[in-house]
Protein backbone atom coordinates (compact mmCIF):
# COMPACT_ATOMS: atom_id res chain seq x y z
CA UNK A 1 0.00 0.00 0.00
CA UNK A 2 0.89 3.73 -0.77
CA UNK A 3 1.34 5.80 2.62
CA UNK A 4 -2.12 6.84 2.17
CA UNK A 5 -3.88 3.84 1.12
CA UNK A 6 -2.39 2.45 4.46
CA UNK A 7 -3.69 5.63 6.46
CA UNK A 8 -6.90 5.28 4.33
CA UNK A 9 -7.02 1.71 5.37
CA UNK A 10 -6.24 2.32 9.01
CA UNK A 11 -8.34 4.97 9.63
CA UNK A 12 -11.24 2.45 8.17
CA UNK A 13 -11.01 -0.43 9.97
CA UNK A 14 -8.27 0.02 13.35
CA UNK A 15 -9.19 1.22 16.53
CA UNK A 16 -6.72 2.95 18.21
CA UNK A 17 -6.31 3.41 22.07
CA UNK A 18 -8.41 6.07 23.37
CA UNK A 19 -9.76 7.26 19.81
CA UNK A 20 -13.29 7.60 18.67
CA UNK A 21 -14.65 5.29 15.83
CA UNK A 22 -16.38 7.51 14.43
CA UNK A 23 -13.99 11.15 14.93
CA UNK A 24 -10.65 9.07 15.11
CA UNK A 25 -7.54 11.57 15.83
CA UNK A 26 -5.14 11.57 13.46
CA UNK A 27 -2.08 9.22 13.34
CA UNK A 28 0.95 8.91 11.53
CA UNK A 29 2.46 5.98 9.91
CA UNK A 30 6.02 4.61 11.13
CA UNK A 31 8.05 3.70 8.92
CA UNK A 32 11.25 2.65 10.81
CA UNK A 33 13.19 4.07 13.60
CA UNK A 34 16.26 4.41 15.20
CA UNK A 35 17.54 5.56 18.04
CA UNK A 36 15.52 8.42 19.82
CA UNK A 37 14.23 8.70 15.97
CA UNK A 38 11.35 7.68 14.14
CA UNK A 39 11.11 7.76 10.76
CA UNK A 40 7.58 8.56 8.95
CA UNK A 41 6.29 6.93 6.02
CA UNK A 42 6.55 10.38 4.53
CA UNK A 43 10.10 11.16 4.97
CA UNK A 44 10.30 13.26 8.32
CA UNK A 45 11.93 11.94 11.34
CA UNK A 46 10.60 13.12 14.61
CA UNK A 47 13.00 12.73 17.77
CA UNK A 48 10.73 10.49 20.13
CA UNK A 49 10.11 12.38 23.45
CA UNK A 50 8.07 9.48 24.47
CA UNK A 51 9.82 6.57 24.50
CA UNK A 52 6.77 4.91 23.29
CA UNK A 53 5.21 5.25 26.54
CA UNK A 54 8.17 5.01 28.97
CA UNK A 55 9.36 1.66 27.14
CA UNK A 56 12.20 2.27 25.00
CA UNK A 57 15.08 3.28 27.61
CA UNK A 58 17.62 2.68 24.75
CA UNK A 59 16.30 3.94 21.83
CA UNK A 60 14.87 2.16 18.98
CA UNK A 61 16.88 -0.86 17.08
CA UNK A 62 19.78 -0.90 19.60
CA UNK A 63 22.21 -3.54 17.80
CA UNK A 64 22.32 -5.78 20.89
CA UNK A 65 18.74 -6.37 21.71
CA UNK A 66 17.99 -7.18 18.30
CA UNK A 67 20.64 -9.11 17.81
CA UNK A 68 19.58 -11.15 20.92
CA UNK A 69 16.36 -11.30 19.28
CA UNK A 70 17.45 -12.89 16.04
CA UNK A 71 19.55 -15.23 18.18
CA UNK A 72 16.89 -16.37 20.36
CA UNK A 73 14.40 -16.64 17.53
CA UNK A 74 16.69 -19.50 16.13
CA UNK A 75 16.65 -21.56 18.86
CA UNK A 76 13.04 -20.79 20.32
CA UNK A 77 10.67 -18.38 20.08
CA UNK A 78 7.89 -20.02 22.30
CA UNK A 79 6.61 -23.08 24.08
CA UNK A 80 4.17 -23.30 26.93
CA UNK A 81 5.30 -22.80 30.59
CA UNK A 82 3.00 -25.19 31.98
CA UNK A 83 5.53 -28.22 33.02
CA UNK A 84 8.18 -26.46 30.80
CA UNK A 85 10.83 -23.99 31.59
CA UNK A 86 13.84 -22.58 29.70
CA UNK A 87 16.74 -20.86 30.46
CA UNK A 88 15.76 -16.91 29.24
CA UNK A 89 13.09 -17.23 32.18
CA UNK A 90 15.38 -18.65 34.43
CA UNK A 91 18.46 -16.00 33.74
CA UNK A 92 15.85 -13.14 33.85
CA UNK A 93 14.17 -14.37 37.10
CA UNK A 94 17.86 -14.54 38.84
CA UNK A 95 18.50 -11.22 37.17
CA UNK A 96 15.26 -9.88 38.85
CA UNK A 97 15.51 -11.33 42.12
CA UNK A 98 19.31 -9.79 42.74
CA UNK A 99 18.02 -6.19 41.34
CA UNK A 100 14.71 -5.60 43.15
CA UNK A 101 14.43 -4.72 46.73
CA UNK A 102 15.60 -7.13 49.43
CA UNK A 103 12.76 -9.94 49.67
CA UNK A 104 11.43 -10.33 46.59
CA UNK A 105 12.13 -14.03 46.09
CA UNK A 106 10.06 -15.28 43.86
CA UNK A 107 8.62 -14.40 40.20
CA UNK A 108 5.33 -15.23 38.58
CA UNK A 109 5.46 -13.84 34.86
CA UNK A 110 2.65 -12.02 33.14
CA UNK A 111 1.62 -10.39 29.16
CA UNK A 112 1.96 -6.46 30.23
CA UNK A 113 1.25 -4.47 32.95
CA UNK A 114 -1.99 -4.66 33.47
CA UNK A 115 -2.02 -7.92 33.34
CA UNK A 116 1.12 -7.96 36.51
CA UNK A 117 -1.52 -5.59 38.60
CA UNK A 118 -4.50 -8.03 37.83
CA UNK A 119 -1.90 -10.99 39.26
CA UNK A 120 -0.71 -9.06 41.63
CA UNK A 121 -4.37 -8.10 43.25
CA UNK A 122 -5.04 -11.72 42.61
CA UNK A 123 -2.27 -12.67 44.92
CA UNK A 124 -3.20 -10.80 47.91
CA UNK A 125 -6.59 -11.71 47.58
CA UNK A 126 -5.42 -15.93 47.67
CA UNK A 127 -2.98 -14.99 50.17
CA UNK A 128 -5.89 -13.98 53.00
CA UNK A 129 -8.16 -16.62 51.68
CA UNK A 130 -5.00 -19.28 52.18
CA UNK A 131 -4.79 -17.88 56.25
CA UNK A 132 -8.30 -18.26 56.69
CA UNK A 133 -9.31 -14.44 56.09
CA UNK A 134 -11.30 -14.70 53.42
CA UNK A 135 -12.87 -11.56 54.44
CA UNK A 136 -9.77 -9.71 53.87
CA UNK A 137 -10.77 -8.83 49.85
CA UNK A 138 -10.21 -5.37 49.61
CA UNK A 139 -8.08 -2.82 48.63
CA UNK A 140 -6.87 0.69 49.42
CA UNK A 141 -5.34 3.04 47.29
CA UNK A 142 -4.60 6.85 46.90
CA UNK A 143 -6.50 9.22 44.49
CA UNK A 144 -4.57 10.82 41.32
CA UNK A 145 -3.48 6.69 40.73
CA UNK A 146 -3.58 4.76 37.31
CA UNK A 147 -2.97 1.16 37.37
CA UNK A 148 -4.31 -0.18 34.06
CA UNK A 149 -7.12 -0.78 32.05
CA UNK A 150 -7.99 -3.83 32.27
CA UNK A 151 -11.56 -4.97 34.92
CA UNK A 152 -9.78 -5.08 38.39
CA UNK A 153 -7.17 -2.50 37.46
CA UNK A 154 -9.45 0.27 36.83
CA UNK A 155 -11.00 -0.39 39.77
CA UNK A 156 -8.37 0.99 41.85
CA UNK A 157 -7.87 3.50 39.56
CA UNK A 158 -8.98 7.46 40.61
CA UNK A 159 -12.90 7.18 40.38
CA UNK A 160 -13.25 10.88 39.63
CA UNK A 161 -10.46 12.37 37.69
CA UNK A 162 -9.51 9.04 36.02
CA UNK A 163 -10.94 7.34 32.64
CA UNK A 164 -13.03 4.65 34.05
CA UNK A 165 -15.62 6.50 35.71
CA UNK A 166 -18.39 5.05 32.89
CA UNK A 167 -17.52 1.50 34.37
CA UNK A 168 -18.40 2.64 37.91
CA UNK A 169 -21.93 0.79 38.44
CA UNK A 170 -19.31 -2.33 37.28
CA UNK A 171 -16.31 -2.22 39.37
CA UNK A 172 -15.78 -2.93 42.42
CA UNK A 173 -15.82 -0.32 45.55
CA UNK A 174 -13.09 -0.04 47.23
CA UNK A 175 -11.13 2.92 49.08
CA UNK A 176 -9.38 6.26 48.26
CA UNK A 177 -6.94 8.20 50.41
CA UNK A 178 -6.46 11.51 49.35
CA UNK A 179 -3.63 12.08 46.95
CA UNK A 180 -0.64 13.02 48.82
CA UNK A 181 -0.12 16.81 48.51
CA UNK A 182 3.71 17.21 49.66
CA UNK A 183 5.60 17.28 46.22
CA UNK A 184 9.12 15.42 45.92
CA UNK A 185 11.38 18.53 47.04
CA UNK A 186 9.02 19.61 49.91
CA UNK A 187 9.64 19.46 53.24
CA UNK A 188 7.36 16.68 54.77
CA UNK A 189 4.04 17.63 56.57
CA UNK A 190 2.95 15.32 59.00
CA UNK A 191 -0.67 15.35 58.04
CA UNK A 192 -0.18 14.62 54.28
CA UNK A 193 -0.83 10.99 55.88
CA UNK A 194 -3.68 11.76 58.09
CA UNK A 195 -6.28 10.79 55.28
CA UNK A 196 -4.66 7.35 54.52
CA UNK A 197 -4.06 6.52 57.98
CA UNK A 198 -7.66 6.82 58.87
CA UNK A 199 -8.76 4.84 56.49
CA UNK A 200 -6.71 2.35 57.28
CA UNK A 201 -7.63 2.36 60.87
CA UNK A 202 -10.84 2.11 59.86
CA UNK A 203 -10.90 -0.23 57.67
CA UNK A 204 -8.31 -2.81 57.55
CA UNK A 205 -9.60 -6.17 59.22
CA UNK A 206 -11.42 -6.11 55.50
CA UNK A 207 -7.95 -5.31 53.25
CA UNK A 208 -5.77 -7.75 51.60
CA UNK A 209 -3.66 -5.06 50.03
CA UNK A 210 -2.69 -1.33 49.58
CA UNK A 211 -1.82 -0.60 46.22
CA UNK A 212 -0.04 2.37 44.43
CA UNK A 213 2.74 4.11 42.47
CA UNK A 214 5.43 4.70 44.57
CA UNK A 215 6.58 8.64 44.25
CA UNK A 216 5.69 8.68 40.54
CA UNK A 217 1.93 8.97 39.72
CA UNK A 218 1.92 8.38 36.06
CA UNK A 219 -0.89 8.65 34.05
CA UNK A 220 -3.80 9.86 36.69
CA UNK A 221 -1.62 12.91 37.08
CA UNK A 222 1.92 12.70 36.36
CA UNK A 223 2.70 13.83 40.07
CA UNK A 224 5.75 13.39 42.17
CA UNK A 225 4.95 12.98 45.89
CA UNK A 226 7.33 12.70 49.38
CA UNK A 227 9.17 9.65 49.77
CA UNK A 228 8.11 9.87 53.37
CA UNK A 229 4.87 9.56 52.25
CA UNK A 230 5.80 6.02 51.08
CA UNK A 231 7.67 4.69 54.33
CA UNK A 232 4.52 5.79 56.36
CA UNK A 233 2.54 3.40 53.83
CA UNK A 234 4.40 1.04 54.64
CA UNK A 235 4.83 1.21 58.83
CA UNK A 236 0.91 1.52 58.14
CA UNK A 237 0.49 -1.66 56.49
CA UNK A 238 2.81 -3.76 58.93
CA UNK A 239 0.89 -2.31 62.13
CA UNK A 240 -2.30 -3.11 60.44
CA UNK A 241 -1.14 -6.67 59.07
CA UNK A 242 -2.08 -5.43 55.57
CA UNK A 243 -0.01 -5.91 51.93
CA UNK A 244 1.81 -3.45 50.13
CA UNK A 245 1.84 -3.83 45.98
CA UNK A 246 3.96 -1.40 44.58
CA UNK A 247 3.10 -0.72 40.89
CA UNK A 248 6.57 0.36 39.14
CA UNK A 249 5.26 -0.81 35.61
CA UNK A 250 6.42 2.96 34.80
CA UNK A 251 8.72 3.53 37.12
CA UNK A 252 10.81 0.66 36.95
CA UNK A 253 14.48 0.58 35.59
CA UNK A 254 15.69 3.99 36.14
CA UNK A 255 12.94 6.28 35.10
CA UNK A 256 13.01 8.44 38.07
CA UNK A 257 16.54 8.33 38.97
CA UNK A 258 16.57 5.27 41.45
CA UNK A 259 16.85 1.87 39.98
CA UNK A 260 13.36 1.48 41.62
CA UNK A 261 11.03 4.40 42.85
CA UNK A 262 11.19 2.54 46.44
CA UNK A 263 14.19 3.00 46.61
CA UNK A 264 13.94 6.15 46.89
CA UNK A 265 12.02 5.50 50.39
CA UNK A 266 14.04 2.08 51.33
CA UNK A 267 10.97 0.83 51.23
CA UNK A 268 10.47 -3.00 49.86
CA UNK A 269 7.05 -4.13 48.90
CA UNK A 270 5.22 -7.11 49.54
CA UNK A 271 4.95 -6.93 45.81
CA UNK A 272 6.38 -5.87 42.99
CA UNK A 273 4.48 -4.83 39.68
CA UNK A 274 7.04 -4.59 36.88
CA UNK A 275 6.89 -3.83 32.93
CA UNK A 276 7.10 -1.44 30.23
CA UNK A 277 11.45 -0.68 29.94
CA UNK A 278 11.73 -4.61 31.19
CA UNK A 279 12.16 -5.45 27.15
CA UNK A 280 13.36 -1.86 26.02
CA UNK A 281 10.31 -1.47 24.52
CA UNK A 282 10.47 -4.86 22.09
CA UNK A 283 8.15 -6.94 22.93
CA UNK A 284 4.81 -6.81 26.10
CA UNK A 285 6.65 -8.82 29.29
CA UNK A 286 5.79 -7.84 32.50
CA UNK A 287 6.82 -9.83 35.98
CA UNK A 288 5.35 -9.94 39.35
CA UNK A 289 7.48 -9.83 42.13
CA UNK A 290 6.96 -11.72 45.71
CA UNK A 291 7.89 -12.30 49.13
CA UNK A 292 8.13 -15.49 49.61
CA UNK A 293 5.91 -15.63 52.36
CA UNK A 294 3.19 -14.87 50.18
CA UNK A 295 3.79 -18.24 47.73
CA UNK A 296 3.99 -19.88 50.85
CA UNK A 297 0.44 -18.87 51.85
CA UNK A 298 -1.04 -19.02 48.75
CA UNK A 299 0.26 -22.84 48.41
CA UNK A 300 -1.06 -23.51 51.56
CA UNK A 301 -4.75 -23.41 51.09
CA UNK A 302 -7.25 -24.50 49.00
CA UNK A 303 -6.81 -24.76 46.12
CA UNK A 304 -2.96 -24.99 46.58
CA UNK A 305 -1.90 -23.52 43.48
CA UNK A 306 -2.37 -19.47 42.17
CA UNK A 307 -5.22 -19.39 39.83
CA UNK A 308 -3.40 -17.73 36.68
CA UNK A 309 -1.44 -18.72 33.94
CA UNK A 310 -1.16 -16.90 30.57
CA UNK A 311 -0.53 -18.91 27.48
CA UNK A 312 2.13 -16.47 26.53
CA UNK A 313 3.79 -16.54 30.28
CA UNK A 314 7.25 -16.17 30.13
CA UNK A 315 8.16 -16.14 26.66
CA UNK A 316 10.99 -17.22 25.50
CA UNK A 317 11.85 -14.18 22.86
CA UNK A 318 10.70 -11.88 25.37
CA UNK A 319 12.68 -13.51 28.09
CA UNK A 320 15.85 -12.71 26.06
CA UNK A 321 15.69 -9.55 25.08
CA UNK A 322 14.23 -8.41 28.60
CA UNK A 323 17.02 -10.29 30.43
CA UNK A 324 19.72 -8.40 27.63
CA UNK A 325 18.30 -4.95 28.03
CA UNK A 326 18.42 -4.96 32.13
CA UNK A 327 21.57 -6.24 31.42
CA UNK A 328 22.47 -3.35 29.37
CA UNK A 329 21.36 -0.74 31.81
CA UNK A 330 23.00 -2.04 34.57
CA UNK A 331 26.27 -1.86 32.70
CA UNK A 332 25.39 1.57 31.40
CA UNK A 333 25.86 4.85 32.97
CA UNK A 334 21.86 5.16 33.16
CA UNK A 335 22.34 6.86 36.42
CA UNK A 336 24.15 9.78 34.67
CA UNK A 337 22.49 9.78 31.35
CA UNK A 338 18.95 10.29 33.72
CA UNK A 339 20.66 13.23 35.97
CA UNK A 340 21.69 14.79 32.38
CA UNK A 341 18.06 14.44 31.43
CA UNK A 342 16.62 15.44 34.71
CA UNK A 343 19.19 18.68 34.04
CA UNK A 344 18.35 19.71 30.55
CA UNK A 345 14.22 18.90 31.38
CA UNK A 346 14.34 21.19 33.94
CA UNK A 347 16.21 24.01 32.11
CA UNK A 348 14.68 23.40 28.77
CA UNK A 349 11.11 23.28 30.55
CA UNK A 350 11.37 26.42 32.98
CA UNK A 351 10.34 29.25 30.12
CA UNK A 352 6.96 27.51 30.44
CA UNK A 353 6.40 28.53 33.99
CA UNK A 354 6.41 32.32 32.40
CA UNK A 355 3.12 31.38 30.09
CA UNK A 356 -0.36 32.35 31.67
CA UNK A 357 -1.60 29.22 30.71
CA UNK A 358 0.42 26.53 32.64
CA UNK A 359 -0.03 26.00 35.89
CA UNK A 360 3.14 23.88 36.76
CA UNK A 361 6.02 22.55 35.52
CA UNK A 362 7.93 19.92 38.00
CA UNK A 363 10.65 17.37 36.73
CA UNK A 364 12.02 14.00 38.16
CA UNK A 365 14.70 11.81 36.64
CA UNK A 366 13.58 11.68 33.26
CA UNK A 367 10.10 12.59 33.72
CA UNK A 368 9.38 15.92 32.67
CA UNK A 369 5.68 17.73 33.13
CA UNK A 370 3.87 21.06 32.41
CA UNK A 371 0.27 21.13 33.58
CA UNK A 372 -1.59 23.63 32.12
CA UNK A 373 -4.99 25.54 33.44
CA UNK A 374 -7.07 23.98 30.99
CA UNK A 375 -7.08 20.66 29.01
CA UNK A 376 -5.26 21.07 25.71
CA UNK A 377 -7.01 20.94 22.07
CA UNK A 378 -5.00 17.67 22.02
CA UNK A 379 -5.36 17.12 17.81
CA UNK A 380 -4.31 20.28 17.27
CA UNK A 381 -1.29 20.05 19.80
CA UNK A 382 -0.09 16.76 18.39
CA UNK A 383 0.17 17.93 14.31
CA UNK A 384 2.21 21.28 16.04
CA UNK A 385 4.61 19.16 17.66
CA UNK A 386 4.77 17.18 14.30
CA UNK A 387 5.51 19.81 12.35
CA UNK A 388 8.38 21.26 15.04
CA UNK A 389 9.89 17.61 14.08
CA UNK A 390 9.26 16.22 17.57
CA UNK A 391 6.86 13.26 19.09
CA UNK A 392 4.82 14.23 22.35
CA UNK A 393 1.68 12.68 23.30
CA UNK A 394 -0.14 15.20 25.76
CA UNK A 395 -3.29 14.39 27.14
CA UNK A 396 -5.69 16.15 29.29
CA UNK A 397 -3.76 19.22 31.15
CA UNK A 398 -0.57 17.54 30.48
CA UNK A 399 2.06 18.14 28.26
CA UNK A 400 4.98 15.56 29.61
CA UNK A 401 7.82 13.59 27.91
CA UNK A 402 9.74 10.51 29.11
CA UNK A 403 12.33 10.54 26.71
CA UNK A 404 14.66 7.62 26.21
CA UNK A 405 17.95 7.53 28.14
CA UNK A 406 20.52 7.58 25.46
CA UNK A 407 18.96 11.07 24.07
CA UNK A 408 22.00 13.55 23.97
CA UNK A 409 21.36 17.36 24.95
CA UNK A 410 21.30 18.68 21.29
CA UNK A 411 17.97 16.34 20.51
CA UNK A 412 16.46 17.34 24.55
CA UNK A 413 16.82 21.29 23.75
CA UNK A 414 14.90 20.37 20.34
CA UNK A 415 12.13 18.61 22.09
CA UNK A 416 11.56 21.06 24.85
CA UNK A 417 11.85 24.20 22.82
CA UNK A 418 9.22 22.40 21.06
CA UNK A 419 7.06 22.11 24.01
CA UNK A 420 7.68 25.99 25.22
CA UNK A 421 6.92 27.08 21.81
CA UNK A 422 3.88 25.31 21.11
CA UNK A 423 2.30 26.11 24.16
CA UNK A 424 3.55 29.93 23.93
CA UNK A 425 1.72 29.54 20.24
CA UNK A 426 -1.38 27.75 22.15
CA UNK A 427 -2.21 30.92 24.40
CA UNK A 428 -2.54 32.70 21.45
CA UNK A 429 -5.32 30.45 19.32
Amino acid sequence: MTPDELLAYDRAHIWHPYTSITHPLSVYAVESAAGVRLRLSDGRELIDGMASWWSVIHGYNHPLLTATLQEQAARLSHVMFGGLTHEPAVELARLLVDITPQGLDLVFFADSGSVAVEVAMKMAIQYFHGAGRPEKKRFLTIRSGYHGDTLHCMSVCDPITGMHQLFAGVLPQYYFADSPSCRFQDVWQEQDIRSFAQLMEMHHSELCAVILEPIVQGAGGMRFYHPEYLRQVRALCDQHGVLLIADEIATGFGRSGELFACNHADVVPDLLCLGKALTGGYLSLAAVLARREIGEGISAGAPGVFMHGPTFMANPLACAVARASVQLLLDSDWQGQVHALEQGLEEGLAPCRQLASVQDVRVLGAIGVVETKEAVAMERIQARFVEKGVWVRPFGRLVYVMPPYCMVAEDLKTLTTAICEVLAEEQLQ
